[in-house]
C-alpha cells in the first residue's frame, strides 16, 4: 500500500507540474483502516461524484448518488470450476494412504487456489510430525504458551537459528462439514479450479502437473479459510445478488453501501465474524461455488520464529507459540486458528497429522559465534534466542563462544517464566549466559511488585555492562511484540550510550543508527 501511495503522490505532483488543476483533493488508500480500504475510498468517491455532478449534471441524470441495481451488471467470477465424473479420473494414487498422498493433495489444492502466492510457496518444503506438546505456563494463570517439537517425516530441510517456520493449519472438520452443508455442496465432487480464460494447467517448479482433479471437500479444507478469517465488503455485495429473502437482500445491500460501512464494521470486523457465521446469518443466500472460491479469504500459512538450533536437534525443529484466544464486544469466544489447532494435537496419537511446513529467512540473521550478543526478548520474543543459546552451548564443546547478555520479561516468576530451567542452566557453570563469561541473564517480572518492571528497566540497571559489550563489538537483537517494546528498548539504549559514552542524546541516536547500518542492530516484531 505504501508503494502505491508513492506512485499516486508522484503522479499527482507531475500532473500538477504540467499545469493541471485537481477536480478533488488527492485521495490515498488506507488498508489499515478498521473498515478496510473502503474506509478511505468511500468518502473520496463520494466527493468525486459530487464534484463531477456539479461540473456536468447531464452525465448524472439521477444525481451523484444513483445506484445501478440490475443484477446482470455484477462482474462474472474470475475462476471456473470444472466437475469431473469419477470414470474420467485416474484414481490410482487418490486413495493411497501415506505421506505421498498427502503431498499430492496439498500440492494440487494449493496450486489451484486463487490465494496462491507462487507455485513454489504452495508446495510444502517438507512435512512435520509433532513429538512434543508442552505447556510453559502455570495452569490457570490466564496465559497458554506451548513448546512444540516436530520431527521431519519427509526430506530434512537445512535451517539456521533466526529462521522462521510457516505452518499450514488444519481446520475444524465440523466447521468444514457445516460450510459444505450450508452452501449445498457435494463434498465428494471431483473438481479442478482455474482462472477463466486460461488453461486449467497448474505445475509446480519441477513441472509436476496439478490439473488432476481433487475432492471438493479437500480443496475447501486446504485452501479456504471458512471459520477463522472475516470476509471483505465485496463478499456482502455479491451475497446480496443471490439472496432470495427480501429482508436479507436489503440488509446485505445496506452493508455493501457506503452508508452501511460503520454498521458492517460493527457486525463483521469488530466481531471477527467468520465466513461460515455470515452465511448462516443469511440462509436464503446460495452463492455459486465459483464465487465462494474467489471471495472466501484464502487459508494462509502462519509464521513462527524457530526456537531451536539444528546443531542441537539435527532431525527436529521447535516452536514457542502463544495459544491465542479472546472475547469479542458481544461476548463471543474467539481463538487463533493455527495456535489452537497445534495445541490440540496429541503427540502420542499414532495417527497424528502430517503438518505441511515451509522454511524461510527471518529478520534475525544468525550471528557469528565470536561476536558478543545483547538479546532482548520478552514473552514469546525469547523463541529465536533459545536457538541462539543452544548454538553457543554446542560451540563451547569445541571452543569458547562469545558471551550473551539476555534480557527476558514476563508477568510473574511463578506463572510465565518461559524456559526458566533452560536459561538458568546456561547462566551457570561458565555457560553462554554466565556473568563470569561477560554475559548474564536479567529477568523483568512486570507484576510481581507494585511498580511495573520491564526489560528496558533491567537494561538501564545493567547500563555499564551493556556498554562494555557494545564496545567489544556486540550485536543487539530485539524480538517480541510490536506495540511499545521495540521503541522503549531503543530509547533505553540511547540513554545507555549517552550516559556511558558521555555524549549527547542526539549523538547516541546517531551511534545506534550506525549500528543498524553496520548490521549490528536487528529487530523482529509482530502485532
Amino acid at each position: 500500500m505504501l508503494w502505491l501511495q508513492f506512485v499516486a503522490k508522484k503522479l499527482d505532483r507531475r500532473i500538477s507540474d504540467l499545469g493541471a488543476t485537481a477536480v478533488v483533493e488527492r485521495g490515498l488508500g488506507d488498508d489499515q483502516h478498521p473498515s478496510g480500504y473502503e474506509g478511505a475510498l468511500d468518502p473520496w468517491m463520494s466527493s468525486l461524484w459530487n464534484m463531477l455532478y456539479q461540473i456536468n449534471p447531464k452525465f448524472f441524470p439521477n444525481g451523484p448518488d444513483f445506484v445501478i441495481s440490475d443484477t446482470k451488471l455484477i462482474n462474472q467470477p474470475k475462476f471456473q470450476i470444472t466437475y469431473h465424473e469419477i470414470d474420467e479420473v485416474d484414481l490410482q494414487s487418490s486413495s493411497a494412504p501415506g505421506l505421498d498422498h498427502v503431498l499430492m493433495q496439498t500440492g494440487r489444492a494449493r496450486s489451484m487456489s486463487p490465494g496462491k502466492v507462487s507455485h513454489i510457496k504452495n508446495i510444502p518444503d517438507c512435512f512435520l510430525k509433532m513429538i512434543k506438546n508442552q505447556p510453559l505456563c502455570r495452569a490457570g494463570c490466564g496465559k497458554d504458551v506451548r513448546h512444540f517439537e516436530f520431527e521431519f517425516v519427509s526430506s530434512i530441510i537445512e535451517y539456521r537459528v533466526g529462521d522462521v517456520l510457516e505452518v499450514l493449519p488444519g481446520q475444524d472438520p465440523a466447521a468444514v462439514d457445516a460450510f459444505l452443508q450450508c452452501c449445498n455442496l457435494n463434498p465428494e465432487s471431483l473438481i479442478t479450479v482455474h482462472p477463466i480464460g486460461m488453461e486449467s494447467r497448474h505445475c509446480d517448479a519441477e513441472g509436476n502437473d496439478y490439473k488432476v482433479p481433487i475432492k471438493l471437500k479437500t480443496f475447501v479444507e486446504l485452501t479456504m479459510d471458512i471459520a477463522s478469517a472475516s470476509p471483505r465488503r465485496y463478499f456482502f455485495e455479491v451475497m446480496s445478488y443471490f439472496a432470495t429473502a427480501e429482508h436479507e437482500k436489503e440488509r446485505l445491500q445496506y452493508f455493501a453501501s457506503p452508508e452501511g460501512r460503520d454498521d458492517l464494521y460493527q457486525y463483521n470486523q469488530k466481531e471477527r465474524r467468520t465466513v461460515l457465521e455470515v452465511l448462516e446469518d443469511f440462509p436464503s443466500v446460495q452463492m455459486p461455488f465459483e464465487w465462494l472460491v474467489q471471495l472466501v479469504p484464502p487459508l494462509k500459512t502462519r509464521a513462527f520464529s524457530i526456537s531451536s538450533s539444528p546443531s542441537a536437534h539435527p532431525n527436529q525443529v521447535h516452536l514457542t507459540v502463544n495459544v491465542v484466544s479472546w472475547t469479542t464486544p458481544f461476548k463471543r469466544k474467539r481463538a487463533g486458528l493455527c495456535s489452537t489447532w497445534l495445541a490440540g494435537l496429541d503427540p502420542q496419537d499414532g495417527m497424528g497429522a502430517y503438518i505441511p511446513a515451509w522454511f524461510g529467512k527471518g529478520s534475525l540473521p544468525p550471528p557469528p559465534l565470536s561476536i558478543p550478543l545483547v538479546l532482548v526478548g520478552p514473552g514469546t520474543g525469547c523463541a529465536p534466542f533459545r536457538g541462539f543459546v543452544e548454538e553457543r552451548a554446542i560451540q563451547d564443546v569445541s571452543g569458547s563462544a562469545a558471551p550473551i547478555m539476555f534480557f527476558f520479561g514476563c508477568r510473574n516468576q511463578e506463572n510465565d517464566f518461559l524456559y526458566k530451567d533452560f536459561w538458568l542452566s546456561h547462566a551457570e557453570n561458565g555457560g553462554p549466559l554466565s556473568v563470569a563469561r561477560g554475559g548474564g541473564l536479567y529477568v523483568a517480572f512486570s507484576r510481581d511488585q507494585p511498580q511495573k518492571v520491564y526489560v528496558q528497566h533491567k537494561m538501564r540497571e545493567q547500563s555499564q555492562r551493556v556498554w562494555n559489550l557494545l564496545v567489544e563489538g556486540a550485536s543487539i537483537y530485539v524480538s517480541g511484540s510490536s506495540t511499545k517494546m521495540p521503541s522503549d528498548v531503543m530509547s533505553a539504549l540511547e540513554e545507555i550510550i549517552s550516559k556511558e559514552a558521555g555524549v549527547s542524546r542526539e549523538t547516541a541516536v546517531l551511534q545506534l543508527r550506525r549500528l543498524e547500518k553496520d548490521g549490528r542492530y536487528h529487530v523482529e516484531a509482530w502485532s
